[in-house]
């Protein structure tokens, strides 16, 4: 592998569909070698014919997936960035009526599967002396909202893991950003949570201009693009209509 490609040479979890995709898509279109990870082939193959991404299907929970994972990448080449958009949310219930498995789900996918992809690939993050790790959380993750116990401690959760990697790493020059978005209109995110197609477009009625997945993926872009002592540590993006959680602006 080549110096530049090194440099040029990024994973992207959760790339079968939103913010994961819309990286991809923004990545390939800089130059960079991409490898789109998901748990749908489909959705990757098609993303690879379109894209020229390398697409490699995957549960980034799953520790044999992992191994696997890291073994193929490594065969091709390896990676110099790690950008961790793999994620969601399920349900809206309050924590007196929570579900088990709605939150041991949002745990695994969203921390679990974040440090155990991340403590896979930091041994060749190191080795390249300009490493970079991204990780999406959410402004679930620094307010909490009614109703969102079981997400507010999933992204909670992830943010901390995000800095403590970032003062642990930093002795070994590996850069560690954190881009937390607000409302987001994707075509799957909400309707994941809800269940519902009719619940899911209530989270966005009357909203003008909630931010879009290439919106975020602009900015995922942009933070592991510029030279590599500038670190972003923490990036908030919302739509302005939304002020903070708790504060939304809608219309008509």
């Amino acid at each position: 592998m080549t110096k530049d490609l090194q440099k040029k040479a990024a994973l992207v979890t959760g790339a079968s569909s939103g913010i994961g995709e819309a990286a991809v898509r923004a990545l390939r279109a800089d130059g960079w070698t991409v490898f789109a990870v998901a748990r749908r082939a489909e959705r990757l193959a098609a993303l690879e014919s379109e894209t020229g991404a390398i697409a490699i299907p995957a549960d980034i929970a799953e520790d044999d997936d992992v191994s696997r994972l890291l073994a193929q990448v490594t065969e091709a080449g390896g990676i110099d960035t790690l950008i961790n958009i793999a994620g969601g949310a399920r349900g809206a219930d309050k924590v007196g009526d929570a579900s088990t498995a709605d939150w041991e789900w949002m745990y695994r996918v969203n921390v679990l599967g974040t440090m155990k992809l991340t403590r896979a690939f930091l041994p060749m993050l190191r080795a390249t002396g300009e490493g970079t790790v991204l990780n999406l959380t959410s402004t679930a993750g620094l307010d909490a909202y009614e109703g969102g116990g079981g997400y507010n401690a999933a992204k909670f959760g992830q943010h901390a893991l995000t800095k403590a990697l970032r003062l642990e790493e930093a002795e070994h020059n590996l850069r560690v950003i954190e881009v937390a978005p607000g409302l987001v209109q994707t075509e799957e995110f909400a309707l994941n949570r809800l269940g519902d197609p009719q619940a899911a477009g209530k989270v966005y009625q009357g909203v003008e201009k909630p931010l879009t997945a290439e919106d975020v993926a602009d900015v995922v872009r942009y933070a592991v693009t510029v030279p590599h002592h500038v670190n972003l540590d923490q990036i908030v993006i919302r739509p302005v209509a939304q002020a903070a959680n708790y504060k939304l602006i809608r219309k008509g």
